[in-house]
């Protein structure tokens, strides 16, 4: 059972940064991937970043060299640190969490935040 809280709502001009936070209340059984996704108006969920158990990390072509997912595995808190953002990643941001390998792929995740909102101006 997985329960996930997203927070780090804000509002930045073109080049700043911001980060996010989720924090997970997790199975410590099982492993997991976690991840961050996005949605846009009016476009289809697409995923961010993802970071297994082992520590790796992949990202979306999109966001590579700008953002950055990490972990506090003591406090099980999943950041993901925006730098040099665009208008273009104005979106609701998601954490969520799987047990099967990573992927960018939203449908093979079952745990899902409620969303953040990110704006970029």
């Amino acid at each position: 059972h997985v329960q996930l809280v997203e927070s780090g709502v804000g509002s930045v001009q073109s080049g700043g940064s911001l980060r996010l936070s989720c924090a997970a209340s997790i199975d410590t059984y099982s492993t997991y991937c976690m991840g961050w996704f996005r949605q846009a108006p009016g476009k289809e969920r697409e995923g961010v970043a993802t970071l297994d158990d082992d520590g790796r990390a992949f990202y979306a072509d999109s966001v590579k060299g700008r953002f950055t997912i990490s972990r506090d595995s003591a406090k099980n808190i999943l950041y993901l640190q925006m730098d040099s953002l665009k208008p273009e990643d104005t979106a609701l941001y998601y954490c969520a969490a799987t047990v099967r390998p990573c992927t960018l792929i939203a449908r093979e995740y079952s745990g899902w935040g409620q969303g953040t909102q990110v704006t970029v101006s």
